[in-house]
């Protein structure tokens, strides 16, 4: 049983959000007097964000209750996280995206759940 479009809008927002983050962290990677290009912090930030796309396309996928769970209390970590570096790298930007994706994933997780047992009449 697939779910509607709207039921999807939070991880697809998480989506969205994380490529952005990637393409903010990767412009400031490589693009000179950005302050932080070719730093190692920059490269974290690059690799954190490329985790969070993979875990949110994840997020699509995934069908078992404790996998989702599990799924979605390590992209809360993966955004605080990209989050705090963005911060201590002076990226506004991808704070904003990380704040985003937050949203996102707060309303992923007030989806109706498809795994919730029929009523018995």
């Amino acid at each position: 049983m697939s779910t509607s479009p709207s039921t999807r809008l939070g991880a697809m927002m998480l989506l969205i959000a994380s490529l952005a983050g990637l393409a903010i962290a990767l412009y400031a990677y490589f693009t000179p007097l950005t302050g932080v290009n070719g730093t190692l912090g920059a490269m974290v930030a690059i690799l954190a964000c490329l985790a969070l796309t993979v875990m949110s396309l994840l997020l699509f996928k995934v069908s078992g209750r404790g996998v989702s769970i599990t799924l979605r209390v390590l992209i809360l970590i993966g955004l605080a996280g990209t989050f705090f570096a963005a911060m201590l790298l002076h990226q506004w930007w991808i704070c904003v995206a990380m704040v985003i994706g937050l949203i996102g994933l707060l309303l992923d997780m007030v989806r109706p759940s498809h795994h919730a047992r029929a009523t018995h009449t």
